[in-house]
């Protein structure tokens, strides 16, 4: 919509009732996740190109042909598939995403995520590649991973500024789940809460050690690599303050630049020239802010939980297929109940802000044998899960068995990481095959 055109400013009011459009009642409550996954060729152990007889971009067209579901396309490029509220989609890197429609239990999300694997297979096997549930590639490294032809990955890739922006676009694969809220107060503690828990819960999770062949040094690479992304619009949004809310949400979101809006279907470049609520002040050029300018904005900007009118918790690695599950299991257990948050809340009391943001730059490298004020996370960690146990539990869904694979490693204090250096420097000798057959299973 240009200048010449006449339409209602866009206002404060218009942006934040996006968010009061999330309010559900507590029967209502589902729960969402993302799970997205590394494309490897079983012939050469490399990252599976877009292009290609054999690429992924072929993989869709036969999936979408074997079990009817629709392209989605960017400038006649096939970047995804659709049925009904579910969608396969690419990352940068091809990295494979399944977003789940919401549903009541984990088991209900489970189920479907079965099912496409189970479609998934015997096509995977017809182009030799394997989804690997792991946090980095293994292998390749993003200098010889190419773009998706999307042309939103392209302007962000020259934009996104930081030393590992390239490696997070094309190398990384997590987990992200999402989560209801009743009103906005019911909000503003859940995201608090999961902003105090996402250190501890991505030191459990850890699992990208080895990346481009070699170890690095780090348990998590894929955390690390969003440390050195762009902190305009990374890390923690806000200081975790009891009087945080929506509009203070919304004012952090609007003070970060702009890396682009769309008109008529096409990306016109900012390329960080302006702020938001510089764009809604005076516009840009001809355009002036629209609604959907602001939710493509939103949706640029990636602190470690971020608010929709949804909660959606982001940093973890990918894991195996016992083990994601326990990620949503967690943060069920605890946003879901009231007695569960408060419990948190004693637990984590004498922290600080600055506490949380060291302990966000020492997990990637220590994971559950990072520090908080001298304490060893992994003996908080344990009482986490305990909290989240004894919740889901009590609201008697069965859904406390999601847990039992991450227990056994929290309580021996361990990560997936640490049980891959152990192979790695032991029975595997350093060979990246033997990872990845591993990561196959």
């Amino acid at each position: 919509m240009s200048k010449l055109q006449t339409k209602e400013k866009l206002e404060k009011s218009d942006i934040l009732n996006l968010f009061k459009s999330g309010s559900k009642s507590d029967s209502d409550f589902k729960i969402g996740m993302e799970y997205e996954r590394l494309p490897i060729s079983m012939v050469t152990d490399r990252a599976v190109s877009y292009e290609g007889d054999f690429g992924v971009c072929n993989f869709l067209r036969a999936f979408a042909k074997s079990e009817n579901w629709d392209y989605i396309t960017d400038d006649y490029n096939i970047i995804g598939l659709k049925q009904e509220h579910d969608t396969i989609t690419l990352e940068p890197g091809s990295q494979v995403e399944l977003s789940i429609k919401p549903e009541k239990t984990i088991f209900d999300l489970k189920k479907k995520v079965d099912l496409l694997n189970k479609q998934m297979m015997p096509i995977l096997d017809k182009f030799n590649i394997r989804l690997l549930e792991y946090g980095v590639s293994p292998l390749s490294t993003h200098k010889n991973i190419s773009l998706i032809p999307k042309r939103r990955y392209k302007i962000m890739a020259h934009y996104l500024w930081g030393i590992l922006s390239d490696v997070m676009m094309r190398e990384t694969a997590g987990i992200q789940g999402t989560f209801d809220f009743k009103d906005e107060a019911d909000a503003i503690r859940k995201f608090n809460i999961a902003n105090k828990l996402t250190p501890f819960v991505t030191a459990m999770f850890a699992n990208s050690p080895i990346r481009g062949g070699v170890e690095t040094g780090y348990k998590t690479f894929r955390a690390l690599s969003w440390l050195n992304t762009d902190n305009d619009r990374c890390g923690f949004c806000g200081k975790m303050d009891e009087d945080f809310s929506f509009e203070k949400y919304v004012d952090n979101v609007l003070k970060s630049p702009i890396i682009f809006i769309n008109r008529e279907g096409m990306p016109i470049e900012v390329r960080g020239k302006i702020n938001f609520e510089e764009f809604m002040q005076k516009g840009f050029g001809d355009f002036d802010a629209e609604i959907d300018d602001f939710k493509l904005h939103a949706n640029l900007y990636f602190p470690e939980v971020r608010m929709r009118n949804f909660i959606e918790i982001r940093n973890h690695d990918c894991v195996s297929k016992d083990m994601i599950y326990a990620v949503l299991a967690i943060y069920k257990g605890i946003l879901y109940s009231n007695s569960a948050m408060s419990e948190i809340d004693e637990l984590l009391k004498s922290f600080s802000y600055t506490d949380f943001a060291e302990l966000r730059y020492n997990v990637p490298k220590s994971a559950l044998s990072a520090k908080i004020q001298g304490i060893k996370i992994s003996n908080i960690a344990r009482e986490i899960l305990y909290i989240a146990e004894k919740s889901l539990i009590e609201m008697d869904t069965k859904e406390e068995k999601f847990l039992e694979p991450i227990k056994e490693l929290t309580f021996d204090g361990v990560s997936p990481a640490d049980i891959i250096l152990r192979n790695w420097n032991g029975l595997w000798n350093k060979d990246v095959k033997k990872l990845i057959k591993y990561l196959s299973k």
